[in-house]
């Protein structure tokens, strides 16, 4: 085994240092040489509009559906419980789905996967005008996260092959604010939408933005990019990874009721099965035995786990409670929320050119500081909540979440070679959406023990009022533990490149690429 590993280490060195060279350059194994993205600027910017395009209108649409979850509910009569599955469904629909994309990304073509995902997206989208119940509705946002884990989890890989290392944070930046732009504009467009044409327009109102995507996409991103070594799809890993995230995530989200704490414990046996079968098979979808020796790329995969589990539970829990307790209408509750988004978008390209430049790791974890302290702030919300204090500690988490995001994710992109940008970029999205997960979970699980089944009526207000205080303050503790990982991980800048690699290149596999290309 120590020789395996060493064996895997000085091939991968060398690929690296190669790989830092010819980032960017031409994409491979499409059967007809691409554009020379290394020699032509213009090319690799068209291909970065295009992708960020694709992310814009995904997350818009995501996070447009949160601010009309009271209309949807009372529309389709749906209780607290079903309620609050419209944004869980989704994500776990995406979280199922995210490791298997990331490695067919890697095999067959990152930008094939894309162009699915965005395809598919736009399907299941236009399925709104057959949903008539709340089940139906759940069933729609599955798909959509099935999709949606297609095109985030080969999206930061495509634009990672496109940039050399020196620009590479500055594109993941832009790309950020992509994803930022849709999530600041959806709850505000999503508002608008749900008040003038109803709450199905929130769906389908995007189709013919994500169609010219598509057409960008065609147009603009030549050429092809995957592993030049023949490898297959871990099928059985796939399947015990999928059952492992749906018992854990059910179980948790319904405790303490005795089947959830048998779903959990069935979970954690599935969780031990997965690991072990990844350790034994030839092609596993992530390499744990050899990610444990590769501290920056794993400590920044669990600083991105509580980062984004502390996050996405802000818009549903302020959504409820601005348009329940304070009674505001769901625009004017969009607007509101929209402002964390806002500043991480003006944020994030800043943070990303900084972190070509000073240590990522710096940045990212006075962001994870930055986002404590706003969640510091809003545990003290009550009933009557002056609106200036609820935009200054928005301001302040998108502050935070600014600062780390880009930083974080160009210090994932650059521990890993070329060739398995796919499934790095997978590890960074599952991070997130596990973490996403998690977090909702808990949000659910706190719902159920202090509301139930119960429709949101004003003598439910304290008990709501309490759900949303108590979440905001574990998640103000999951950005500390965040900011433990951020600055513990090491320097980016003096990452050694033979452990940087390590966890995601079977020992031969680059030293086949390298060959490939001279």
């Amino acid at each position: 085994m120590q020789q395996s590993l060493a064996g895997a280490s000085t091939s991968s060195s060398a690929s690296s240092s190669r790989s830092s060279q010819t980032a960017g350059s031409r994409a491979s194994g499409s059967g007809r040489p691409g554009p020379d993205y290394a020699q032509d600027p213009k090319a690799r910017w068209l291909a970065l509009i295009s992708v960020c395009l694709s992310l814009m209108v995904t997350s818009l649409t995501l996070s447009a559906a949160s601010i009309a979850i009271p209309s949807i509910a009372d529309q389709l009569q749906a209780n607290a419980v079903m309620v609050s599955w419209i944004p869980t469904a989704l994500l776990w629909g995406s979280i199922v789905l995210m490791l298997p994309a990331g490695r067919v990304a890697d095999i067959v073509g990152r930008k094939r996967v894309y162009l699915v995902g965005v395809t598919l997206f736009s399907i299941s989208s236009l399925l709104i005008f057959a949903v008539g119940s709340i089940e139906a509705l759940l069933g729609l946002r599955v798909m959509q996260g099935l999709s949606s884990s297609m095109v985030f989890g080969s999206g930061l890989a495509v634009v990672g092959s496109v940039f050399p290392p020196k620009a590479r944070g500055q594109a993941l930046g832009f790309a950020a604010s992509s994803v930022y732009l849709g999530l600041t504009a959806g709850p505000l467009i999503g508002g608008w939408l749900t008040e003038h044409y109803g709450w199905r327009s929130v769906f389908w109102m995007p189709i013919p933005l994500t169609l010219l995507a598509l057409l960008l996409v065609a147009l603009f991103l030549k050429g092809e990019w995957k592993s030049e070594t023949p490898e297959r799809l871990d099928w059985s890993g796939s399947l015990l990874f999928a059952a492992w995230v749906s018992a854990t995530f059910l179980g948790i989200s319904g405790l303490p009721e005795p089947e959830s704490i048998a779903l959990v414990v069935l979970g954690g046996g599935l969780l031990w099965w997965f690991i072990r079968h990844q350790n034994r098979v030839e092609f596993p979808l992530i390499r744990l035995q050899v990610l444990r020796q590769n501290r920056l790329l794993r400590r920044s995969i669990k600083a991105s786990l509580f980062m984004y589990g502390a996050n996405f539970p802000i818009v549903f829990l302020l959504s409820l409670y601005l348009q329940y307790i304070q009674g505001m209408s769901p625009s004017e509750a969009g607007q509101l929320i929209l402002i964390e988004t806002l500043v991480m978008m003006v944020l994030a390209p800043l943070a990303g050119r900084l972190s070509d430049r000073f240590e990522a790791r710096l940045i990212s974890t006075a962001g994870c500081l930055c986002f404590a302290f706003g969640f510091g702030l809003l545990i003290w919300l009550q009933m009557d909540t002056s609106k200036l204090f609820i935009i200054v500690a928005l301001a302040v988490l998108g502050l935070g979440f600014g600062l780390f995001s880009t930083p974080n994710n160009s210090a994932v992109m650059g521990a890993v070679p070329r060739s398995r940008m796919g499934i790095a970029s997978a590890m960074l999205s599952l991070a997130r959406t596990l973490g996403n997960l998690v977090g909702t979970a808990l949000v659910m699980m706190l719902i159920s023990w202090s509301i139930g089944e119960a429709a949101i009526e004003p003598d439910q207000y304290p008990q709501l009022l309490w759900v949303v205080k108590t979440s905001l303050a574990l998640s103000g503790l999951a950005a500390l533990v965040a900011c433990y990982y951020s600055y513990t991980r090491g320097s980016v800048h003096q990452q050694p490149l033979a452990s940087a690699t390590a966890a995601v290149t079977p020992p031969d596999a680059d030293r086949r690429e390298q060959s490939s290309e001279g």
